[in-house]
């Protein structure tokens, strides 16, 4: 097997984990990576092995494991040809439909490289790069339409990120799961998801004192531009709170209380920790290939933000649908998809932290980071993200918190949920923005982007 290649670990001989190691390595695997792994599939080095030249069978290894160790492997054709389409001038549409599909399977692997970066670094390191590693795509993909001044695209993306997670992943999985598990009670740890909700309750709040400070502003004889530039204000000293809150959640997690997101590692099948033991390729190819596959995502979102306007016209659907509901399911498919196998096999505690994880590092700190840099780049970004986009999202995270107050699931409570999800994602399919908005104007207006569904 490649993995007891020397030259595929540490100091040129194997690596081989302790059961104290091992134990503290299982800390630093976060739900995120336990999701995607239920996506990989085993490579047969048998071929790769004959190969007589040391540095043609390393690299054919590395390729083997990073490329192919994946059942979204085909997915990677997409990414050529998104490049293809973009220089030699195709329909902006395409472009954007093939970068989505390339990003699927990129997201998935830069969730394994994580992993086996650490391997090296220790379950602290490695946990902090997981944490940090866990949406760079929605990260990067923010960055880049914030170039663009793009502001909207950020905050509804972000949105539906938070939104898909706690309603449609999570409804998804607890209906699945339900189903499967019919003559079993399902029941997970209320420690984990108590933490999760109460970060996003504080989200919540910092997403709703903006918009109340402008809508009670609004009514006085303040002008507009102080009203928005305390607005602003507001909304980075919000900004910088969270992201107290996020390092002191990050401390919480990985230092003080790692045993309550310690989640069903000890549960796994003897085969699974097997595999889990030794890593499958070195430090510094990992830490190239983590790199080569952050530039690549980096290529595909700018191709992303550059032709979504195109993309919303050719099909007749609006940005804000698009941003708020597209986006983050194609987005993260393979991270939703593991999840729900993992409701399957009655593993709910590694399904919440995949679901509520991702939602409340997105609401935490991706959001505030995306403020952040705006800031430092001149942009004015605030969290006033407008009475509907605000209003859905603290009925979301209500609605998941009843739904997860008693330790149990049940099919039921996945319904509720993904039916809550679709009344959103109608109202945002409806939705269309002031054609001049101002700078914190409140949208109200609303029209169907195919008037044929939803005329009267």
């Amino acid at each position: 097997m490649a993995s007891n290649e020397p030259w595929l670990l540490e100091n040129g001989s194997v690596k081989r984990l302790t059961k104290e190691t091992r134990h503290g390595h299982g800390h630093s695997r976060t739900a995120h990576n336990k999701s995607s792994s239920s996506l990989r599939r085993k490579s047969d080095m048998s071929l790769v092995s004959k190969v007589p030249c040391s540095t043609l069978r390393n690299l054919l290894a590395n390729l083997q494991e990073v490329i192919l160790g994946t059942k979204l492997a085909v997915l990677f054709v997409a990414i050529p040809f998104a490049i293809a389409a973009h220089y030699f001038g195709y329909a902006r549409p395409w472009v954007f439909s093939l970068s989505l599909l390339g990003l699927i399977p990129l997201a998935e692997r830069v969730s394994f490289l994580t992993e086996q970066i650490a391997f090296y670094t220790g379950p602290t390191v490695g946990g902090l790069l997981n944490a940090t590693c866990g949406n760079a795509t929605e990260l990067i993909i923010a960055i880049f339409a914030l170039k663009e001044k793009k502001i909207d695209v950020v905050k509804y993306s972000l949105l539906g990120s938070i939104l898909s997670n706690l309603l449609l992943v999570l409804g998804t999985s607890l209906l699945c799961g339900g189903i499967a598990n019919l003559s079993v009670e399902q029941k997970f740890d209320r420690k984990q998801a108590d933490v999760n909700i109460a970060l996003l309750l504080l989200g919540l709040l910092c997403h709703l004192l903006p918009l109340m400070y402008r809508s009670a502003a609004e009514g006085t004889s303040i002008d507009a531009l102080s009203i928005a530039k305390e607005t602003l204000n507001l909304s980075r000293a919000s900004c910088i709170v969270m992201l107290i809150a996020y390092f002191a959640y990050l401390i919480f997690q990985l230092w003080t209380h790692r045993h309550i997101f310690e989640g069903e590692e000890e549960n796994e099948d003897d085969m699974d920790m097997s595999q889990e033991e030794t890593p499958v390729i070195g430090f510094w190819s990992g830490l190239i290939w983590l790199i080569s596959m952050t530039a690549v995502i980096s290529l595909l979102s700018e191709y992303l933000v550059d032709t979504i306007e195109e993309a919303s016209t050719s099909w007749g659907i609006s940005v804000s649908f698009i941003s708020i509901i597209v986006l983050p399911i194609v987005g993260n498919a393979a991270e939703h998809a593991g999840a729900i196998i993992f409701a399957f096999k009655n593993k709910m505690d590694i399904t919440l932290g995949v679901a509520l994880g991702s939602a409340t590092q997105i609401s935490v700190f991706v959001v505030p980071m995306s403020v952040i840099v705006a800031w430092i780049i001149g942009i004015k970004m605030d969290l006033d993200f407008n009475l509907l986009e605000t209003g859905s999202l603290a009925l979301t995270i209500l609605a998941t918190a009843f739904t997860l107050q008693d330790g149990t699931s049940h099919y039921l409570k996945g319904v509720v949920l993904l039916l809550c999800y679709f009344v959103i994602g109608a109202s945002f399919y409806v939705q269309i923005s002031p054609i001049e908005p101002g700078p914190h104007a409140v949208n109200m207006r609303f029209k169907t982007s195919n008037p044929g569904v939803f005329s009267i």
